[in-house]
């Protein structure tokens, strides 16, 4: 059984990082694991339906033999970003829209085991 606490707490040192506005973990089947979502969002259709374009997004790009990064969407004023956290979970993350996305991804990369260890 997931460590909730461990990930809200890891969650947080993540939204520390500059350029970061939300992180929200999702199971790969969609389903909420830890965080809160933007205000405003339905948690459950947000969460799902990040997990769908993840899944789009590695099925669509399977033919290309290269492995998937992260799916960006470019909002007006702001960027969403789902990053693979591994077979069991995925990070969404709102970013602010002059944030550096390779930068934070990277960062966000470095939380990704201890994630795993209490999933």
């Amino acid at each position: 059984m997931a460590d909730i606490t461990a990930l809200e707490e890891i969650l947080s040192d993540i939204e520390r990082i500059d350029g970061v506005a939300n992180a929200v973990l999702v199971s790969r089947s969609g389903m909420h694991i830890a965080g809160k979502v933007p205000e405003g969002a339905h948690q459950e259709t947000f969460v799902a339906m990040f997990a769908i374009l993840l899944g789009a997004a590695e099925t669509a790009t399977s033919e290309l033999r290269d492995n998937l990064q992260a799916v960006v969407l470019h909002l007006g004023n702001s960027r969403m970003v789902i990053v693979n956290n591994g077979p069991k979970a995925l990070f969404v993350l709102r970013l602010a829209s002059g944030a550096n996305v390779e930068s934070i991804q990277k960062e966000v990369g470095k939380f990704s085991k201890k994630m795993e260890e209490f999933l």
